[in-house]
């Protein structure tokens, strides 16, 4: 209660400064323009060129310190942090205005740069503007030695109030930005690749290319119900067969599955798709496209992560499923040639077997607890078993394997490619058998999309495939420990159903 009556209090106690500023006839409100000459960063960068020169900056004020006739405060703005010198002998029309700024407020400043007795970089201001006033207290923490100010560490309220997090955790701010220009740096690179970058439907009558679960909706007018797309694949197919050979999108998609560190409802999720190319060629593709996303966004090829340094500049390890589970497990690929010995080979393991299905489903399971955990520098695992992939081609030595890989970075799963599978006989075929896993209650298997495998026996080039998910990818490079740290607003529980 004592924490809720004093933020009342400092709110009435900033309302009551916004009505000072008013009455002064300065009401931040009413200011549509603040004209900056330079950045706060700009200032420190270009300081020898700028010191004693007029500029005008802007920022949010993050730590504040009065003295009498003076006053300190530190902006901060994209950029950086910059001290701002205050004194009342140089402002005698402002200095009103400098006694009702508070932190979080948005000042606008016109001064000179110059450097203090104690040697730090500042603007000695000469005009001052509150271009918007704060009315709560933000979690900027009390100001430390060094004039340090410190974000709230609460993680479900930085998730839930994300423009706090931005403000107050430096930390965040970067890598959320981070995230966004990684983004941009992907269709880069695919655009210079001749890629083509497209958006196809979020509204599907069937939603397959994943083993996943849909989010269904209603369409009023149709009086029909309609899915959100699970994954971007099969509509990108039928722009291969009709003749675009080099596609992208990178777009939202919807799984109605849990929420956890690795995922959520709704990700970003870059897929490609290239004529008459087969899975080496993506591989090659994909270990270029992340070794320029690290050198665009990230400083160069060796990204630091923890305590790890990830090494982009070397082709990555290549290594069958079954070789990297036996050399884990001692389990070999015999193994798994029913579902029975399949079963046997978990429970050797310790793991729970009554709610598997497939052996291949197995393989999997055992991939992701002992495989998994050890796979730090990069590595594509290849060769899948077909019961998990039917939109790949098979394997020409053993039919019961397909010619796909996932690539793994810092122990996640950051890739998904196939050599894709162009039979529209053969496809047919294996969706059929996924309905049937479905009409026996597997909720998450794969739909047979008519519209789809009539586009296929229009004739579909041999091509290659690829599937990033660009949240994981944001996780890996940037250290991040859970996907809500990439995202800019993460699904979470109602706030009061939390935890937190």
């Amino acid at each position: 209660m004592g924490k809720v009556t004093e933020a009342v209090g400092e709110r009435e106690v900033r309302l009551a400064k916004l009505a000072a500023l008013r009455e002064m006839g300065r009401d931040p409100y009413r200011i549509e323009r603040f004209d900056r000459t330079h950045l706060l960063q700009e200032v420190h960068d270009c300081f020898a060129r700028l010191e004693g020169q007029p500029v005008a900056v802007a920022g949010r004020v993050v730590s504040h310190r009065s003295m009498g006739k003076v006053a300190f405060v530190h902006l901060s703005d994209a950029t950086g942090k910059l001290q701002i010198y205050f004194r009342k002998d140089d402002l005698p029309d402002d200095w009103p205005v400098v006694e009702q700024v508070d932190i979080g407020d948005l000042v606008g400043v016109h001064g000179e740069p110059f450097v203090t007795r104690t040697g730090e970089q500042s603007v000695h201001a000469r005009k001052v503007d509150v271009l918007a006033k704060c009315l709560q207290t933000l979690p900027l923490g009390k100001e430390k030695e060094g004039h340090q100010w410190y974000g709230f560490h609460d993680r479900e309220q930085r998730y839930r109030h994300r423009h706090l997090d931005l403000i107050a955790n430096r930390e965040s701010f970067e890598r959320l930005v981070a995230r966004s220009r990684m983004v941009s740096a992907v269709r880069a690179f695919l655009d210079s690749e001749g890629f083509l970058e497209v958006e196809t439907p979020v509204l599907q009558y069937e939603a397959g290319g994943a083993a996943a679960r849909p989010f269904i909706t209603h369409h009023n007018a149709l009086g029909v119900d309609l899915k959100l797309r699970i994954s971007l694949e099969l509509y990108l197919k039928r722009l291969v067969i009709g003749g675009i050979e080099k596609v992208y999108e990178v777009g939202r998609v919807f799984r109605n599955e849990g929420i956890s560190t690795k995922h959520l409802p709704e990700f970003t999720l870059l897929e490609l798709y290239q004529a008459y190319v087969q899975l080496e060629d993506i591989m090659t593709l994909t270990e270029r496209l992340f070794h320029h996303v690290a050198v665009t966004c990230f400083g160069g090829p060796v990204v630091k992560v923890g305590d790890a340094e990830i090494d982009f500049s070397k082709p990555w390890h290549r290594m069958k499923l079954t070789d990297a589970i036996e050399e884990r497990t001692g389990v070999g690929k015999e193994a798994f040639a029913s579902l029975e010995s399949a079963k046997k080979a978990g429970e050797s393991l310790g793991l729970d077997m009554s709610t598997e299905t497939l052996p291949g489903g197995i393989m999997e399971k055992l991939m992701e607890r002992f495989v998994q955990p050890h796979l730090i520098q990069p590595t594509f695992l290849t060769d899948y078993p077909l019961d998990t992939s039917p939109l790949a081609k098979k394997t020409q030595e053993d039919p019961r394997f397909v010619r796909r890989f996932e690539g793994f970075v810092m122990r996640q799963e950051v890739a998904n490619a196939f050599s894709e599978l162009n039979d529209p006989i053969d496809q047919r075929e294996r969706l059929m058998l996924q309905a049937a896993q479905r009409e026996a209650g597997d909720a998450e298997a794969h739909p047979l999309d008519e519209e789809f495998v009539y586009a296929m026996e229009a004739g579909m080039p041999p091509a290659g495939g690829l599937g990033i998910g660009l949240d994981r990818m944001a996780i890996v490079l940037s250290g991040a420990g859970s996907i809500r740290d990439v995202v800019f607003f993460p699904t979470l529980r109602p706030e009061d159903q939390s935890d937190g």
